[in-house]
């Protein structure tokens, strides 16, 4: 069934309509984002992972929970030298830490398209508390598109490596995630 695009001020699917049951992550639809300012800020640095798996799961009284997995090897920012780079013990340690894994312990609908998302993000092995706002920007009655952006301190997981001072700030991490109802 075709999406039905949301608009903000008057969605046509609130995200409290939708089914109970499970929902499926459509990887080839959905896409995680990173940019960070690197060279003194000077220059950001924007790269995507390209495999990505995930489900969540709508209980009858609404409640909504679910687990995205980011396959941490699949980083891809059109630079090979620094996909290796953030691939290596200094970033992502890949060999050690395969994956990266949100895991929404609560999605809390507004009735104007957009939720409360919470959880917990793991990364290298280390698990820290994470909220942010998703909006849906299409919805239909088998799929939603969710959409969000959350700053991450990279120091909170480890990733402390910073030749020279030259990483400057938080990184910046947008989702677009597309869930099917099964």
């Amino acid at each position: 069934m075709p999406n039905h695009t949301l608009n903000p001020a008057q969605p046509s699917t609130r995200l409290s309509d939708l089914s109970a049951g499970l929902w499926v992550l459509d990887a080839t639809t959905s896409s995680v984002e990173i940019k960070h300012k690197s060279m003194w800020g000077l220059a950001t640095i924007r790269a995507a992972f390209t495999k990505l798996s995930g489900e969540g799961e709508i209980g009858p009284d609404g409640s909504a929970h679910g687990t995205l997995t980011i396959e941490a090897a699949s980083i891809l920012s059109k630079q090979a030298k620094l996909d290796n780079h953030l691939r290596s013990a200094d970033f992502f340690h890949v060999e050690r830490y395969p994956t990266f894994t949100f895991t929404a312990t609560g999605v809390v609908a507004d009735g104007a398209g957009t939720a409360k998302v919470t959880g917990r993000l793991t990364v290298l092995g280390t698990t820290r508390p994470l909220s942010f706002t998703a909006r849906a920007t299409a919805a239909g009655p088998n799929d939603v598109t969710l959409s969000g952006e959350v700053a991450i301190d990279r120091n909170d997981f480890g990733m402390g490596w910073n030749k020279a001072g030259m990483i400057k700030g938080r990184t910046t991490v947008t989702l677009t995630t597309r869930f099917t109802h099964r």
